[in-house]
């Protein structure tokens, strides 16, 4: 298991093969990446990330190792960025690996739901126009949380 959280940018497609070559026994390896979305197409500048780094290490490792138990994965990675990020750039990578797809997916979803709902980040989107504002959480990330 591997948890970075980090400002510098990562590659995914190293990233990827080194914990696909790093997992045995495993007959699913499943990854997702998520991207700075600019939602209003060109009114978003940048998204700042802020976190905590001994309290988001510690609920990062808590989420994955009970991911590993809950669906006896043979690994998990999380990547995770802070700092001023741009429309386009990566924010977050979860990798699973697992003897069969199905644990393989669930245990990615699991992950996702849980960095986008309950990982301490925040988020401030600057707009071009010079205006801020911290993200809020949404319902629906909430009700996907609710799931698990």
């Amino acid at each position: 298991m591997r948890i970075s959280v980090q400002d510098t940018p990562f590659e995914l497609g190293a990233e990827s093969d080194a914990f696909a070559a790093g997992v045995e026994g495993a007959g699913a390896v499943v990854t997702f990446t998520g991207v700075v979305r600019d939602a209003d197409q060109g009114g978003l500048k940048a998204m700042e990330i802020e976190h905590y780094p001994g309290m988001t290490k510690k609920a990062l490792t808590a989420i994955a190792e009970e991911a590993i138990k809950r669906w006896s994965l043979a690994d998990a990675l999380i990547i995770h960025r802070h700092g001023r990020l741009e429309p386009g750039e990566r924010i977050m990578m979860v990798a699973t690996a697992a003897r069969h797809r199905k644990d393989a997916f669930e245990a990615a979803e699991y992950l996702m739901d849980y960095l986008k709902s309950r990982a301490p980040f925040w988020k401030k989107e600057i707009l071009a126009s010079g205006d801020s504002d911290w993200v809020a959480a949404k319902d629906a990330d909430e009700d996907a949380l609710k799931r698990w």
